[in-house]
């Protein structure tokens, strides 16, 4: 006899999504260092992501800026990360508006564009709620046991993996920010 489910959340999917074989191939050329190629990539499933009002759009628009500031192309490297991090404003996602941010000034003051960095800086501060700090996720809190070790990569599209930069499941499982598989983690 079935029983009926009524109302109940649905279970997160225990296994890999569907992986658009585009997305696996835009990890690979970033993994290759063919930034341009990458840049490409990660431009149109951005603007696809974004039309159908995907939640991974984001992420692929930061990592379509991240390839074209490796290839030196500033300004579009610079529209495609404000943009990324505009969607997430405009979700309200503040926790990872905060710790992508974080990670996108650090990005840009290793490859020596401190201006900019600056300026994704004064727009942070400009745009995130006056919350405490602790609000925004830190990966573990007081007394809570450290997060288990994350592979550098999703087992499936590729992506990299930043434990600071997912959403945690629970304590051992994150989700990939450009695929959503979920993606366990090691002690």
């Amino acid at each position: 006899m079935f029983r009926r489910r009524g109302f109940a959340r649905p279970l997160r999917r225990a296994f890999a999504p569907d992986i658009p074989p585009a997305l696996q191939r835009a990890n690979e050329l970033m993994a290759t260092g063919d930034y341009n190629g990458a840049a490409v990539a990660f431009e149109g499933l951005a603007r696809g992501a974004e039309g159908r009002g995907g939640p991974r759009a984001p992420h692929l628009y930061l990592q379509a800026g991240r390839a074209r500031l490796l290839i030196g192309q500033i300004a579009a490297g610079m529209g495609h990360i404000r943009h990324g991090l505009a969607l997430l404003a405009a979700r309200q996602q503040w926790p990872v508006l905060h710790r992508t941010g974080q990670l996108t000034v650090a990005f840009l003051t290793e490859r020596g564009l401190t201006q900019k960095a600056q300026e994704i800086s004064d727009y942070l501060k400009a745009t995130l709620p006056p919350l405490p700090v602790s609000d925004f996720g830190s990966q573990t809190a007081p007394g809570e046991k450290p997060r288990p070790v994350l592979p550098t990569t999703c087992p499936g599209c590729g992506g990299p993996i930043r434990a600071d930069e997912v959403e945690w499941v629970d304590e051992v499982t994150a989700e990939c920010p450009y695929c959503g598989s979920a993606v366990r983690g090691e002690s």
